[in-house]
């Protein structure tokens, strides 16, 4: 397909850490993309929360099929705008790579332990993950990953992220391709993260007629279809909402990209706002379901029993492993001479999966578990 000439292409790139010899048939950004799928740490999102702890359910999205849907969308964007598919999938399969077990839930509590050793934020220790942690090649550590798919995944913002560092310009924007994948990630977990909550019965559909966004996606498809059958008419309204919102999203993109004259992949870095975004109009709308998940979902009583309780697994163990290093892997004891003990703790209760997480708290602390 022909990209936009602001696209960001392969011969526009800041380059790798290391020099590399090219590929023979693969772009810089597809390598990027390949070397993230194959990774560990990606991996392990199958058993990372995305709202629900693992064993709560088998149909409730993780961190690994909230990504792939987030790549699905964000890759509709790419197409749509001509943007640059490749950059925009590799941006997007790792823009959680960093996230800890249990979620948010998780990360708040390392953050509160590591608040005078470094703090905790899951895109920095995204961009830590495939700079530093992921060890696959003899020549660097890390993936060695284009700084342009570095810049996404640290300069991903959303209503959950907003992290800084120095190394990518905080004040400029980072590419249309990274903006793509904001938006995608927004749409993706407001939306399922709405269907999770209907499915688990933590949030019923009559307490949704007030939201304007449902109550048109609901409207479009009871006016498409006449008794249908509950579970059928849920998937329709959700999915009738993400096309509502993908379709605004682009109409406004289009409109953003000729009012700023958007004509070289560099000329947003220096504009105050972003080029990939909703309107005013939808923007509001979509507050009005966040703020609708916020205090439905996510505070949901049950929801915060269980992070609660992932918190203190997590600082427990972080605990127990502070009081006698011996207790951690030799995989990690070994980084001992690089890094500062609480650091490395950190970065293995990190990248633990919940299942992990829950059998390790059970090896430290019952008895009559195996270690």
């Amino acid at each position: 397909m022909e990209l936009a000439n602001y696209a960001m292409t392969p011969q526009y790139t800041k380059g790798r850490k290391f020099k590399e010899k090219e590929h023979a048939y693969r772009s810089v950004f597809q390598r990027d993309r390949d070397r993230i799928i194959y990774s560990t740490a990606f991996r392990r999102l199958q058993y990372k929360t995305q709202v629900f702890v693992n064993h709560e359910g088998d149909h409730y999205r993780t961190r690994l099929t909230h990504t792939l849907e987030v790549v699905q969308i964000a890759r509709t964007i790419a197409k749509a705008l001509k943007l640059n598919e490749e950059l925009v999938e590799a941006i997007a399969l790792a823009h959680d790579i960093g996230h800890t077990p249990f979620g948010h839930a998780g990360e708040e509590a390392l953050h509160e332990i590591m608040r005078d050793y470094g703090g905790f934020e899951h895109n920095l220790q995204g961009l830590r993950v495939v700079d530093v942690l992921e060890e696959r090649y003899p020549e660097f550590k890390g993936l060695n990953l284009t700084w342009e798919v570095r810049e996404g995944i640290i300069k991903h913002t959303t209503f959950f992220d907003k992290p800084m560092l120095s190394e990518f310009t905080p004040e400029s924007l980072a590419t249309l391709e990274a903006q793509a994948v904001d938006l995608a990630d927004e749409i993706a977990y407001n939306n399922h993260d709405l269907d999770d909550g209907i499915a688990s019965g933590l949030i019923k559909e009559t307490d949704l007629k007030l939201i304007p966004l449902w109550d048109k996606a609901k409207t479009i498809v009871c006016g498409q279809y006449t008794n249908l059958a509950k579970n059928i008419e849920k998937y329709q309204t959700i999915r009738t909402l993400i096309n509502i919102q993908v379709t605004e999203l682009l109409k406004e993109s289009e409109k953003r990209i000729n009012d700023f004259k958007i004509d070289n992949p560099e000329k947003t870095r220096s504009l105050k706002e972003k080029i990939i975004f909703f309107s005013p109009e939808m923007k509001s709308d979509i507050n009005i379901l966040q703020n609708f998940l916020m205090k439905n979902l996510y505070r949901h009583f049950k929801v915060v029993r269980m992070s609660s309780k992932a918190q203190r697994f997590i600082r427990d163990m972080f605990s127990v492993y502070l009081e006698n290093p011996d207790q951690l892997p030799q995989s990690a004891r070994i980084r001992l001479k690089e890094e500062s003990l609480h650091r490395i703790i950190c970065d293995y209760i990190a990248g633990m999966t919940d299942r992990f997480a829950l059998d390790e708290y059970k090896k430290l602390f019952h008895p009559w578990e195996k270690v």
